[in-house]
């Protein structure tokens, strides 16, 4: 965990709200237009060249967007932010500003798995090519990184969490002039800065953790101004993903009690992972929090994390007696969900991340919400009893 100042100056970051607020509100105004008018030839003719910095139309620059671009950046530790209307639109903007046809990407495996789709379909298209490695083997990162024209990162990855340094694999790009970018959904800023490890650019899927409502779906990535610059100039005004005021509206909300929320599910999440690791119809529990320590840069955990049934459990019996938790694929909200891998696994169509990376059908995938750790342990062993009963 981090210390008490460290927490104390990121609740108090959190929840600061801009001072230039109209009528000193303490929730910043909605500016729920499209369009910004100009007062004259002048103002409007030193704007197109360059010369002043203003909003003109929502799509690329919008007061309450701002006000959220700027609080993200500050958090991570950035110099500037990007805001997009769903976590794929930031990561799909990204890369596309930063690679070209006949460039490779090198992913960690495990990668979330419409990153995953994006490399295998659309980058192919464009003649991009992505080169899967084990972030946990610095050696073949290092081999791969020679003539790569981008890293992306995920740690902990999806599914199977696992954990990588972070600032050792940054080192390496940068030896080798490979820009890095981190997916940071899973961990948030409250307990991973990845830029302070030396990371060029961090993503989130601000429907997760960042809103923590599961009412909004947007996405951000945070960087320095000379990176930030490129994506705004090179792929945000015409890919279009563009946060809305409102859904910025709400991510602020989420940002107040982003600290306190994290807390919650670093506790309940540990809680549950601890008991599962414990009942002997499971075989193996995937949480960053149960080794013997944290690696270098993550100093909490989240209540995202997966499991492992041993043979002859059944997973549909046990999907469909649970209570508390629903069957949901996001995560990050206040509600605890389950991802069988099994259904994953039999997706119709596209490339199919859990089979090419071999992710064990018996693995289930928990997001442990913030009903209280014993109520969600109590619907959780009732259904994994009931299924071991019904085990076929």
């Amino acid at each position: 965990m981090k210390d008490a100042d460290d927490l104390f100056d990121l609740a108090s970051l959190a929840v600061a709200h801009d001072e230039t607020n109209a009528f000193d509100a303490v929730v910043p105004p909605i500016v729920q237009t499209s369009l910004f008018t100009f007062s004259s030839y002048a103002e409007m003719e030193e704007t197109y060249r360059g010369l002043k910095v203003r909003p003109t139309y929502s799509r690329g620059l919008n007061p309450t967007v701002r006000i959220f671009e700027e609080k993200l950046a500050q958090l991570e530790g950035a110099e500037d932010a990007l805001g997009f209307g769903s976590g794929m639109a930031a990561i799909s903007s990204t890369i596309f500003t930063f690679v070209k046809p006949g460039d490779r990407i090198v992913c960690v495996r495990h990668c979330y798995p419409d990153t995953y789709r994006l490399n295998e379909t659309l980058l192919k298209r464009f003649g991009v090519t992505a080169q899967y490695v084990d972030g946990r083997d610095q050696d073949a990162v290092a081999a791969a990184l020679p003539g790569a024209a981008l890293f992306y990162m995920e740690s902990p990855t999806s599914w199977i969490f696992e954990t990588h340094d972070i600032r050792a694999l940054a080192a390496l790009a940068k030896r080798h002039d490979v820009l890095t970018v981190i997916d940071n959904s899973w961990a948030s800023p409250v307990f991973q800065r990845p830029i302070t490890m030396g990371v060029d650019l961090v993503l989130h899927s601000a429907s997760k953790y960042l809103g923590g409502h599961s009412d909004v779906v947007a996405g951000v990535v945070a960087g320095s101004n000379k990176l930030i610059g490129q994506i705004r100039s090179a792929t945000l005004p015409y890919l279009g993903g563009k946060l809305s005021p409102f859904d910025a509206w709400l991510l602020l909300r989420g940002l107040r009690t982003l600290p306190i929320r994290m807390r919650a599910h670093e506790a309940a999440g540990l809680s549950i992972a601890r008991r599962l690791a414990t009942h002997d119809a499971v075989v193996k529990v995937h949480h960053p929090g149960l080794g013997n320590h944290l690696p270098d840069g993550l100093i909490g955990t989240s209540g995202l994390f997966s499991f492992e049934f041993r043979p002859g459990i059944d997973i549909p019996a046990f999907a469909d007696k649970l209570r508390l938790f629903k069957l949901g694929v996001s995560w990050g909200g206040h509600e605890s969900l389950v991802v069988p891998a099994e259904v994953v696994r039999k997706q119709a169509a596209g490339p199919n991340s859990a089979i090419d990376f071999g992710i064990d059908a018996r693995c289930v995938r928990l997001h442990v919400g913030l009903e209280g750790a014993d109520v969600l342990w109590s619907d959780l062993a009732g259904a994994i009893d009931f299924a071991a009963r019904a085990q076929t």
